[in-house]
C-alpha cells in the first residue's frame, strides 16, 4: 500500500525557494521512495551507497557533479560531505535554478550541521519521520491545534479508532514497510532494523565496543519513554558512565529515534524541573525493545499509559514536522508533582494539553492553573479574568485540550475541551 505523505507539499515549497533541498531522517522512514515519487522525468538519481560512486564523489567531487549534473537526487549524502562546497559553487554560478539538488541523508548529526553551514542561505532542510496516523488514514490535516473550530472541521474526515485498534496502531509503529503488506513479520522487521541501525548508523558516529551494550541501552531508554530523562539511572542499569549515557542519548536524538521535550521555564514559574522528557518517535520500535509482542498485552500492561502518551506526543510532533515547522512543544512539572503533559507555544500564547488514557478525565485540567503566574502578578484580578487573555499580561493562556478516549469533542468549560485521541 503506497501512503501519500503530508510533507510532499513542504518539499515542493522548499524546492521552489532554495536551490538545494536536504531531506534528513532515520533509516527506512521512506525518504528515498518519497523523493523518487516526486521526481520529474529529467531528474537523475544517484546513491552514494555504491562504493564506486562514493569513491568518485569523495576523490573527484567536481568530476562527480559533471557526471551527475542537476537536476539530481543524491542519496546517502552523509557519505561524501566533500561534495557540499562544490554544490555551493555550482548553485552560486546558477543563481536562478531552484530545486537543482535534492539531497537525502540518514544522520541528523554533525553532517546536518555541516550542510547548514556549507550551504547557508541555499538549502532548505526537512526532517522526515515515519508515517503519521493521519497519513495511514489518508487525511492531510494541518499541524495539531487545540482550537475547537479547527477540531470541529476535522470531525467528518477523521477515522474513529476504538481502544484495541488504536493500540494495534501504536504497537505496529510508523515504518512504511509495515504497511506495504500484511504478511511482513513485525518482530523480524524490527530485529533487523535494530541490528542494522547499531552496526551501520551508530558505528559511523561513535566507537561502540560492544553492540549488545548499546542494544541494552536502547532497551533501557525505551522502557523510559514518556518519562523524565535521568542519565544516572540509565548509566547505572547498563553499567556505563553517565557521560556515556548522555552521549548515547544524543545519538538517538541525532538519528531521529527519540526526541527530547524540554520543560517550559520562566522566572515566574517556581520550582520547575530542569530535565527534559524522552519520547520515542516510533512506538513500534519502543514496543519491540521493551518486548511487548502483542497489542492486547501492551494495552493491558504496566506501560500502557506511557505508550499512549508517547504516541500522542509523537503524532503532534510529526504534525508540525510534516509542515516544515520546528515543533514548539514543551511540558511543565514542578517539585510539587504538578504537571502539564504538553504545552504548545505559539505567538506568546500557551496552549496546555493533558493526555489521559481514560474516557472522561475532566479533572485533568486542574493543573492548568499553574501557568497563571506567567501572565501577571495581579492579585486584584480573578483567575477567570486573567485566563481571558487581556493584552496587558503579555504571555497568554489559550484553549486547553485533554486528549483522551472520549468518543466526541466535548467542552469541559469555556476554555478547555475533551479531544478524542483519534482526532489529533
Amino acid at each position: 500500500m503506497h501512503v501519500k505523505r503530508i510533507i510532499e507539499q513542504t518539499i515542493a515549497d522548499l524546492s521552489a525557494t532554495f536551490p538545494v533541498v536536504l531531506i534528513l531522517g532515520p533509516r527506512q522512514v521512506g525518504k528515498t521512495t518519497l523523493i523518487q515519487s516526486l521526481s520529474e522525468d529529467d531528474r537523475k538519481y544517484v546513491s552514494l551507497d555504491d562504493p564506486g560512486i562514493r569513491d568518485l564523489a569523495m576523490r573527484e567531487p567536481a568530476l562527480f557533479l559533471q557526471r551527475y549534473s542537476p537536476p539530481v537526487i543524491i542519496d546517502e549524502i552523509q557519505y561524501a560531505p566533500q561534495l557540499l562546497p562544490y554544490i555551493k559553487m555550482h548553485v552560486d554560478a546558477e543563481k536562478k535554478k531552484k530545486g537543482s539538488f535534492w539531497l537525502i541523508g540518514t544522520h541528523m548529526f554533525s553532517r546536518a550541521g555541516n550542510a547548514g553551514e556549507s550551504l547557508a542561505g541555499r538549502v532548505g532542510i526537512i526532517n522526515l519521520s515515519g508515517l503519521s496516523s493521519n497519513e495511514i488514514s489518508g487525511n492531510f490535516f494541518p499541524e495539531f491545534s487545540t482550537s475547537p473550530k479547527i477540531l470541529m472541521q476535522r470531525l467528518p474526515k477523521a477515522k474513529h479508532l476504538e481502544l484495541l485498534p488504536l493500540f494495534e496502531r501504536i504497537h505496529r509503529g510508523s515504518m512504511p514497510a509495515l504497511y506495504e503488506s500484511e504478511y511482513i513479520n513485525w518482530e523480524s522487521y524490527y530485529s533487523s532494523y535494530v541490528q542494522t541501525f547499531i552496526r551501520q548508523d551508530i558505528r559511523e558516529l561513535v566507537q561502540v565496543s560492544d553492540d549488545m551494550v548499546f542494544y541494552r541501552f536502547m532497551c533501557a531508554c525505551a522502557a523510559r519513554t514518556g518519562t523524565l530523562l535521568n542519565y544516572d539511572a540509565i548509566a547505572k542499569e547498563i553499567e556505563i558512565s553517565p557521560p556515556t549515557a548522555k552521549q548515547w542519548v544524543s545519538l538517538l536524538v541525532a538519528t531521529g529515534i527519540v526526541v527530547l521535550i524540554e520543560p517550559y521555564n520562566l522566572k515566574s514559574l517556581k520550582r520547575v524541573v530542569k530535565s527534559p522528557r524522552l519520547y520515542f518517535l516510533d512506538t513500534g520500535l519502543a514496543a519491540f525493545l521493551t518486548k511487548w509482542h502483542d497489542a492486547g498485552a501492551l494495552e493491558a500492561g504496566a506501560m500502557s499509559g506511557f505508550f499512549f502518551t508517547t504516541w500522542v506526543v509523537s503524532e503532534i510532533y510529526k504534525s508540525f514536522q510534516n509542515r516544515g515547522k520546528t515543533p514548539p512543544l514543551y511540558f511543565y512539572r514542578d517539585s510539587n508533582g504538578k504537571e502539564i503533559d504538553l504545552i504548545i507555544e505559539d505567538l506568546n500564547v500557551l496552549y496546555p494539553i493533558a493526555i489521559r488514557k481514560n474516557y472522561h478525565p475532566d479533572e485533568a485540567i486542574s493543573n492548568f492553573d499553574v501557568l497563571l503566574p506567567i501572565l501577571a502578578d495581579q492579585e486584584e484580578e480573578s483567575a477567570s479574568q486573567i485566563m481571558d487573555g487581556m493584552e496587558k499580561y503579555g504571555t497568554l493562556i489559550g484553549t486547553g485540550s485533554v486528549i483522551c478516549l472520549t468518543n466526541d469533542l466535548i467542552p469541559i468549560d469555556r476554555k478547555n475541551w475533551l479531544v478524542p485521541v483519534w482526532l489529533i
